[in-house]
């Protein structure tokens, strides 16, 4: 009467188990937040790159369109070359900027 009691080993293994179960289901967990993560990294720096890129579209649109404006009074007389090359000097100089302070902000993460 006092040997083993085959009801309370098939419990103990029943229990061992659930218990392996439930730290392989634990590891899986942590493995699928590591991969979305990961995929939301991802996303963010695909934002930051089309942010970007608007804005430099934006800002060569703006350039562009504000060198297309006409006067509101033309002039007779043809503007002096010199006077263009400042200009587009100063417009490369403005996209010139704009840029290097795109490429030196700090990424977020």
């Amino acid at each position: 009467m006092f040997g083993k009691n085959p009801r309370v080993n098939s419990l103990a293994s029943r229990k061992q188990l659930l218990l392996a179960e439930s730290e392989l289901n634990r590891a899986q967990l942590v493995q699928e937040w590591q991969v979305m993560r990961a995929e939301v990294h991802s996303l963010a720096d695909q934002v930051k790159t089309i942010r970007s890129m608007a804005s430099a579209t934006a800002m060569l649109v703006a350039g562009l369109a504000s060198c297309r404006r006409k006067k509101a009074e033309p002039t007779a007389e043809k503007p002096s070359w010199w006077r263009t090359l400042l200009k587009g000097a100063g417009l490369v100089g403005t996209f010139w900027q704009t840029f290097r302070a795109q490429q030196n902000e700090p990424n977020e993460r």
